[in-house]
This record gives structure tokens, C-alpha cells and sequence, in this order.
């Protein structure tokens, strides 16, 4: 199975040290030997962790006479953001939604609370004082309206 760049850069950026490395070149670009001091490495240690993230697109290295400074290629970072802010935009987009429901339900019920109850999480009845009911498969059925008596099985 072929891995793509944005799976490569997400795996790269999985591990502590190449993230803490990424924040070092977003600053100046750096040697192995300049960013290795950072760390209770080897210099050897911490070129592996520069392969892995040169591998992904997001580290590139350059001659200059004798040094090889490392520096960030941002086009990478632009592919995960763009990605990341995909979801972010479908994520916003349910809960706004779930809000115009919401906003619609107290609107035709003004004894619904607009917030949901401590602790739960589950929306709660205004001026009750009754606590959010369980739910689940044994759970006892809540659905009916609590001013009007619950049916039983058989019953007309």
C-alpha cells in the first residue's frame, strides 16, 4: 500500500522530538550537529529523526561551503492545514445545526433549558429540579411528556 505525503507527515510528526525539531527550524534554519546540542541524543540519533522528517516533505537540507543547514519546507504544512481545516469547517457546520435544533426546541418548549445539565451533558426540563434520566437499552422510556401518565404494555 502506497503511503501518501500527508500520512508520511503525520506520522512524522507523531513523535516529540521531530515535532520539538520542526519548532527549532520554524525559528532558524540549523545543522544536525547545531540541533543535536539540544538534545540527551547523538547526533546520530537526531539525523535518523531528520530523515524521517526529510522523508515526509516537511525538512529539507541545503549545502553552504562545508555546513548543511536543515530547513522546513512549508508546502507540506500547507497540504495539513488545508486538510485539517476541511474537517474543522464539517465539524463547525454540524454543530451549528445542532444548535439551530436546539434553539428550535426551546423555542417551542420554553421549559427545555438552552444549556445542558452538570455533569451529563443531557439537556434538562427548567424549574424541575429533576435530574437528566439514563439512558441505554435498560434504561426506563423518558420519551413521554411528563405531564401526561405513561402507558404500560396492554393497557388501551
Amino acid at each position: 500500500m502506497a503511503v501518501d505525503q500527508l500520512s508520511r507527515a503525520f506520522v512524522a510528526l507523531a513523535d516529540p522530538t521531530r515535532r520539538d525539531i520542526v519548532a527549532r527550524l520554524s525559528v532558524r534554519d540549523a545543522t544536525v550537529g547545531e540541533l543535536a546540542e539540544s538534545y540527551a541524543m547523538s547526533v546520530q540519533a537526531v539525523s535518523k529523526h531528520l530523515k524521517v522528517l526529510e522523508e515526509a516533505g516537511l525538512v529539507s537540507r541545503s549545502r553552504d561551503a562545508q555546513r548543511r543547514p536543515c530547513h522546513l519546507e512549508p508546502q507540506v504544512f500547507d497540504l495539513m492545514t488545508g486538510w485539517i481545516e476541511r474537517y474543522r469547517r464539517q465539524a463547525e457546520a454540524r454543530f451549528g445545526r445542532l444548535d439551530a435544533v436546539l434553539a428550535a426546541m426551546a423555542e417551542a418548549d420554553p421549559e427545555v433549558d438552552a444549556e445542558p445539565g452538570p455533569d451529563t451533558g443531557a439537556y434538562t426540563r427548567a424549574g424541575t429540579g429533576a435530574e437528566p434520566k439514563p439512558a441505554g437499552p435498560h434504561a426506563p422510556d423518558t420519551s413521554s411528556h411528563p405531564d401526561r401518565p405513561r402507558h404500560t404494555e396492554g393497557a388501551p
